[in-house]
Parts: structure tokens; sequence; C-alpha cells
């Protein structure tokens, strides 16, 4: 299948929490879009990685996305690598992507700097046609999308863009809520971490009225790139 944005993402439910209005909008639009994530999840404070898959697929169904797969590498110990990136080429030249949105730049967690850089290297070298992969026994054929752009999480970072996502807000909130093991939960006998505060839940709602207040709306997305965006004519901006 081919999609027209693929979202990576380092942990299951890095992409609800950071960019999930913005797979609504682009969805509610016919644009085609998927997420891979990186690692199951497994060094989470609460929850099994068995639970995070059942939780990423309810999350899929409550977005409407058309495509999820996960490549298994260790939560925080996997590298930038030759084995992560081959991995993550196969998976870019299947679905053949025009945008991705990938991980922030740098964060509070290690490894979403490092998701950001293996989706950048990634998507250049899939680009290279002599840097071979196969897929359930067929080759593959080199693929580069067209832009990389970079969702911005837990620390606080200037976005070179927003996207007005006010529209789509209930099923961000949603999305988020399918992943019920990590956040709030006053029955739940777990240990508490930095993410299952009720606090939580109510920054990710103030940081994404933030973003919104910037182009005057009431929620929004924040981006990054790292790539000089081509405009046809001013018009084109208003």
């Amino acid at each position: 299948m081919k999609l027209d944005i693929l979202v990576m993402a380092a942990h299951p439910d890095d992409a609800e929490l950071a960019v999930s209005g913005t797979i609504a909008a682009a969805i509610a639009q016919g644009k085609k879009v998927g997420i891979v994530d990186f690692t199951r999840g497994e060094l989470g404070t609460r929850g099994t990685p068995e639970i995070r898959l059942a939780e990423s697929a309810e999350a899929s169904k409550v977005l409407g996305i058309h495509a999820r797969v996960n490549l298994e590498l260790a939560d925080g110990f996997f590298q930038n690598d030759q084995e992560s990136q081959l991995k993550l080429i196969e998976v870019i030249r299947a679905f053949q992507p025009e945008i991705v949105l990938a991980n922030a730049l740098e964060d509070r967690h290690p490894d979403h700097g490092k998701g950001a850089q293996l989706a950048i290297d990634a998507c250049f070298l899939s680009g290279l046609r002599k840097i071979e992969t196969t897929r359930e026994g067929v080759k593959q054929s080199e693929w580069r999308p067209k832009q990389l752009f970079h969702y911005i999480q837990d620390r606080y970072l200037t976005p070179d863009f927003v996207i007005d996502i006010s529209k789509h807000w209930a099923t961000k909130e949603a999305s988020i809520r399918a992943f019920r093991s990590q956040f709030f939960d006053p029955n739940s006998t777990e240990p508490a971490s930095y993410i299952s505060s009720p606090e939580f839940l109510n920054f990710i709602e103030a940081r994404a009225r933030e973003m919104g207040h910037k182009i005057g709306v009431q929620y929004g997305e924040g981006f990054q790139t790292q790539k000089t965006i081509a405009i046809q004519d001013l018009a084109s901006l208003i």
C-alpha cells in the first residue's frame, strides 16, 4: 500500500501524544496515513509489550490509519546503525510515503532524539538504489520521501510551522486514552510514572492550546524542519 504520510515513532503512543491531530486531519482530507513504531515500549514503567500492542491497535482504529507496523527494536537501547536503518528502509520502500513525520530532534527521552536521527538517515539511504532490500522475497525499488518533518514532544521547541487540529481534538484525546495502561487511572496498582499523573494529560492539552494560540486557533501541533520549505507564491500562505 502506498501511503501519503508515514509517521515514525520511537515508542507506541509517541505518535498519538504528539501528532494524532495531524493524522486525523490528513485522513479527513482523504490521505492515506500509516505509523511505524520502532520499539514495543517494553521498558515502560507500566503495562507490558503485549498490552501496548493491543492499545496500539485500539488507537489505530480510533484514528482510522491505513497501516501500522512495529520494528521491534530494543526499547532504550536501539541504535542508529546499519541493522536498524535497513529495517526502516524496508518499511519506507514498502509504503513509499511522500511525507514522513518523525520524533523530535531533541527531547527528554533519549530514544526520541535517536529516533529522529534514525529517520533522517534511513529516509536518505532509502533513496540509494545500490542499497538492496527485499520484502516477502521481492526486491524493492529505491524511494526517498519528499519531506521529513519532526513533531514536538515533551520539551518545548520553537515550531517552524503549526497545523490547526481544532476540529480533531476529540479524536486525538481518544487515541491517547486508548493507551490506558500508561496514563492516569485512579484504579491502577502499578507504580506511578512521569506520564501517569492527571497533570500530564493536562499538559498535553495545554501544549496543543499553546501551539494553537500561535496561529490563532484553539488547538495546534507544532513541527520543525531541517529543510527549507518551498512556496510557489505568497497567496499559498494565506
